[in-house]
């Protein structure tokens, strides 16, 4: 009994940064793209997104896995496997970073409109939510972010299952000989891109993971083991992957045949998802759809709003450690926080009135540099660096190697289709 108490004690210690992986996961890719997949091709694409959770679950688990074994974050490990490594993830995450912050936020931004009947312009709601989001992460910082994404994630949970066993026993709206749109033609190949690319969320995450991972080891004063961290991913990994089919299921069920076309603008889509929801199951689930899409969609909000700024300012420190002192590592991480909120609204300002446009954008961005930091990845856990009895087992390299070509083919077959389609 000791010993299972010992182990169970240790899981506990270490629970919290799956966790809110899973709430950066949960956001866009699931309310968004997962409800679109549903409803605008049925069933038909779960597929794919059975699929791209099989084959990015090893390159995101390779974050918790090399903290756990070494006490390094990810970025340590890109240093030490050459400055090229972090060079291509800053590349990345600098192309990036914007556009993925305003995405969440303006989905976000439309769910608050709704949920409190407040008819701000999106962007203003938006720089709000931003500023919201940063004096929370500047005054309670990591663990406050640890206990409320628990909490968070509870609340989602619940409302997310009530809503799906609710669209099962209501049954599919689909029109009678309702034919699903092409597939295999340049819209719809690039939605399928734009549906794998965030599901369950960017392989750059695997770096957030990791350094949250540390986090948590500095607040509980316990250094996880590699099955304890390994756990504590495969519970966030595990809550994602659920409510990315739960959201396909709404999709398909509730939206799937209708004939109805989503807007452009991320609060009119989210008003649009809120009342066909409750339109369809009755206006008694108004209340459980809107806190399931609403905490969906803060809790990617102030993830992604904390994790940038916590990404760059540990880089910043090892690409700069003359440059960057220990006092100053707080400081920087709040102005890098502050920085990224308002380049974001600035940016949701120019192109605000094209949300799905942006959302695709930023998703099929990410699928596109999703092979390489794969491999990245793969190298790093596998380099001399890596204890031999830590680093991956056959089968997980086994499950690499087939998910790295996975990954470069539909990127091969992305770019192949924009120059000769």
């Amino acid at each position: 009994m000791g010993s299972r108490s010992e182990k169970l004690a240790g899981i506990l210690k270490t629970l919290g940064p799956g966790l809110i992986m899973a709430g950066a996961a949960i956001g866009v890719s699931h309310l968004v793209q997962s409800t679109r997949a549903g409803a605008n091709y049925g069933f038909y694409l779960l597929w794919a997104v059975i699929l791209t959770l099989v084959f990015k679950y090893p390159f995101l688990e390779f974050g918790p896995r090399y903290t756990a074994a070494t006490g390094d974050s990810l970025l340590e490990g890109y240093m030490k496997l050459g400055n090229w490594a972090m060079a291509v993830f800053l590349v990345f995450t600098f192309g990036t970073m914007f556009t993925i912050t305003a995405a969440v936020t303006v989905v976000t931004a439309g769910l608050t409109a709704n949920m409190t009947g407040i008819a701000l312009n999106p962007v203003l709601w938006s720089a709000i939510i931003l500023g919201i989001c940063v004096i929370i992460l500047s005054t309670g910082q990591y663990p406050f972010l640890d206990k409320l994404m628990k909490i968070l994630m509870s609340v989602l949970a619940v409302s997310t299952v009530v809503a799906v066993i609710a669209a099962i026993a209501h049954g599919s709206n689909a029109a009678p000989n309702f034919q699903r749109p092409a597939l295999w033609n340049i819209a719809g190949f690039s939605f399928l891109l734009a549906l794998m690319g965030w599901m369950p969320i960017p392989i750059d995450v695997a770096v957030w993971h990791s350094l949250w991972t540390q986090e948590r080891t500095k607040e509980t004063k316990h250094n996880p083991s590699i099955s304890e961290a390994t756990m504590d991913f495969k519970i966030g990994y595990g809550a994602a992957a659920f409510m990315a089919i739960g959201f396909l299921i709404l999709g398909a069920l509730v939206m799937y045949g209708t004939g109805e076309s989503f807007a452009d603008s991320g609060a009119a889509f989210a008003g649009q998802l809120i009342d066909l929801y409750a339109n369809t199951l009755g206006e008694w689930s108004r209340p459980i759809i809107i806190a399931a899409a609403f905490t969906t969609m803060f809790s990617t909000t102030l993830t992604v709003i904390d994790a940038f700024p916590r990404v760059l300012r540990r880089a910043s420190e090892l690409v700069i450690p003359s440059m960057v002192k220990t006092r100053d590592s707080h400081r920087l991480y709040l102005a890098c926080m502050v920085a990224i909120a308002a380049l974001s609204v600035l940016l949701l300002w120019g192109l605000g009135k094209s949300f799905t446009a942006m959302v695709d954008l930023a998703t099929i961005l990410s699928f596109l540099t999703a092979p390489i930091l794969a491999y990245i990845n793969y190298r790093v856990v596998t380099s001399p660096d890596m204890p031999a009895e830590d680093q991956p087992s056959q089968g997980l390299r086994v499950l690499s190697w087939f998910g790295l070509i996975f990954l470069a083919t539909f990127a091969l077959l992305y770019l192949y289709s924009l120059v000769f389609m």
